[in-house]
């Protein structure tokens, strides 16, 4: 379905280009439309534009929901409410300085959670709650406590169900 969205509107420039050249470019196109056009087409033109101007992007933002993450293994794997609350934390605690691709995050001072060997399991979560409690390693470049209680646990869940994918 989602490929319709994508094609019909090419097929319609399509069809606006061959229009165009068997009418003698812009100008000639242009005069023709005008002038010898039938009321209908003229209409019918219009609607098509609207069409597709403002129907195919609704569409395609109506068809969007929440998923993991925005890299193509987890896009189509819907969140838990507790994942998406992570997430959500996440963007709004970590992504500035954080790297992972899941939300698009580019940071520059932390490390790339992407590439330190996370995996969803217990021991990652546990590594990740550390993390968050006592400062990254404790070296104190990242500061201690940012996110606390249940809010740690939903960052650490997410980060260890997303990170590497």
């Amino acid at each position: 379905m989602t490929v319709w969205f994508f094609l019909v509107p090419w097929i319609l420039v399509g069809i606006g280009v061959i229009f165009v050249a068997f009418h003698g470019g812009g100008a000639g196109a242009r005069q023709a439309y005008l002038t010898r056009g039938s009321r209908f087409f003229q209409i019918s033109m219009i609607v098509i534009y609207l069409g597709v101007g403002l129907a195919v992007p609704a569409i395609i933002l109506s068809a969007r929901h929440d998923a993991q993450g925005a890299t193509s293994k987890l896009q189509t794997k819907s969140a838990s409410s507790s994942l998406q609350k992570g997430k959500t934390l996440f963007r709004q605690t970590c992504a500035s300085c954080h790297t992972l691709a899941a939300v698009n995050a580019r940071g520059v001072t932390g490390p790339d959670l992407d590439r330190i060997g996370l995996s969803n399991t217990a021991a990652s979560v546990k590594r990740i709650e550390s993390a968050i409690r006592i400062g990254g390693t404790g070296q104190r470049r990242m500061p201690a406590g940012v996110l606390q209680g249940p809010n740690a646990v939903a960052v650490a869940q997410f980060v260890a169900a997303v990170a590497g994918q």
